[in-house]
């Protein structure tokens, strides 16, 4: 089967998260291949005709998205699924609604919240919103950027009132790539949750229920596998340092940040009831956004145990160093299942 890999093409001199795209490609091409289908690679920019162009002569049977941003800006990404969308060719991962409510983070956690699942308190910039009684700790974020773009520990403000709050996103607001928002902080355990789309459901429908460590039922078609959980440690940090994996922590491989933030797949027994709170509330998101092939769920979780939705990646990196691919592993599934899975999931 043709299947193009359809990605956001990378400017010269483009910053290590952009041009981690390259290397997914790579990756995919890679695992399609094994799989016997006939993988073309096909960059898209703000040119959306040309792609469009490209993809009607191609004729692909499938596209897999792997689109991030366009022209740097995550604020596009929605933009590759609805041409899709136009065009009438299927596509893996998100469709254009669920890519839009989860890149936008603002949407996301106004979905959460109205569902009923737990992410930290906010605010936007430039909205009306309510004054912020007293002090407190709060993170400024980027609105549509991932990949921790403008986000390090100075962003995170101690001891901060309403006005402060406010002044600090309007100074780092080109820095974080436009609209931003301040989040209250959690300090505590850093989480990531993969899924992977389900194969073989059981023919009798049912309600799906965390089991373990990384495992689920499969209640039906829409429902994936919750792979292994993972901690993202700070172990090496000294106390009094900011815990927080931000830019340089993911993409700055010569920094403290970075070789300082690993990546854990073990717990103590004690740990299996919070495991299996966070593998519920990622199965949750997947319903509530109407995910497929494959996302990732960040939490925050506090010193008194409650775990916080940080954010909802539709679809994740897969870089072959990157947490999805990881989670895999742990799971024990060959990457051509994975391939084969996310393709499947249509």
């Amino acid at each position: 089967m043709k299947i193009a890999i359809l990605y956001g093409d990378v400017a010269k001199g483009a910053g290590p998260d952009e041009q981690d795209v390259l290397a997914e490609v790579a990756f995919v091409s890679a695992g399609l291949a094994r799989l016997g289908h006939e993988p073309f690679a096909v960059p898209v920019s703000l040119n959306l005709e040309k792609a469009g162009q490209t993809l009607e002569n191609l004729r692909p049977a499938l596209v897999f998205n792997l689109v991030e941003s366009l022209s740097g800006k995550g604020s596009l990404i929605h933009l590759a699924p609805a041409l899709l969308d136009m065009l009438g060719i299927p596509y893996t991962g998100a469709h254009t609604e669920a890519m839009v409510l989860t890149s936008n983070k603002l949407l996301a956690k106004r979905t959460l919240a109205g569902a009923g699942l737990p992410t930290p308190p906010w605010f936007p910039a430039g909205e009306k919103f309510e004054k912020i009684p007293g002090k407190g700790t709060w993170i400024v974020k980027s609105l549509w950027e991932h990949a921790s773009v403008g986000l390090d520990e100075d962003s995170v403000l101690f001891a901060a009132d309403h006005n402060r709050i406010v002044e600090e996103m309007a100074a780092r607001k080109r820095k974080l790539g436009g609209a931003c928002f301040a989040e209250r902080f959690i300090d505590g355990r850093e989480f990531n949750v993969s899924l992977l789309a389900g194969e073989n459901p059981p023919p009798l429908p049912g309600k799906g229920k965390a089991a373990g460590w990384g495992r689920t039922t499969f209640p039906g078609k829409d429902d994936p596998e919750v792979l292994p959980p993972a901690e993202i440690r700070f172990d090496a940090y000294p106390p009094g340092k900011v815990r927080v994996v931000g830019y340089k922590a993911k993409w700055e491989e010569e920094s403290f940040e970075f070789a300082g933030t690993t990546r854990s797949f073990t717990f103590p027994q004690s740990d299996a009831p919070l495991l299996a709170l966070l593998a519920e509330h990622a199965l949750q998101c997947w319903r509530l956004f109407g995910l497929r092939g494959y996302a990732r769920v960040d939490f925050r979780v506090d010193a008194e145990g409650c775990p916080w939705i940080l954010e909802v990646n539709a679809n994740p990196c897969l870089s072959p160093d990157a947490g999805f691919i990881a989670a895999t592993a742990q799971a024990k599934r060959s990457f051509t299942d994975v391939f084969l899975r996310i393709i499947n999931d249509v």
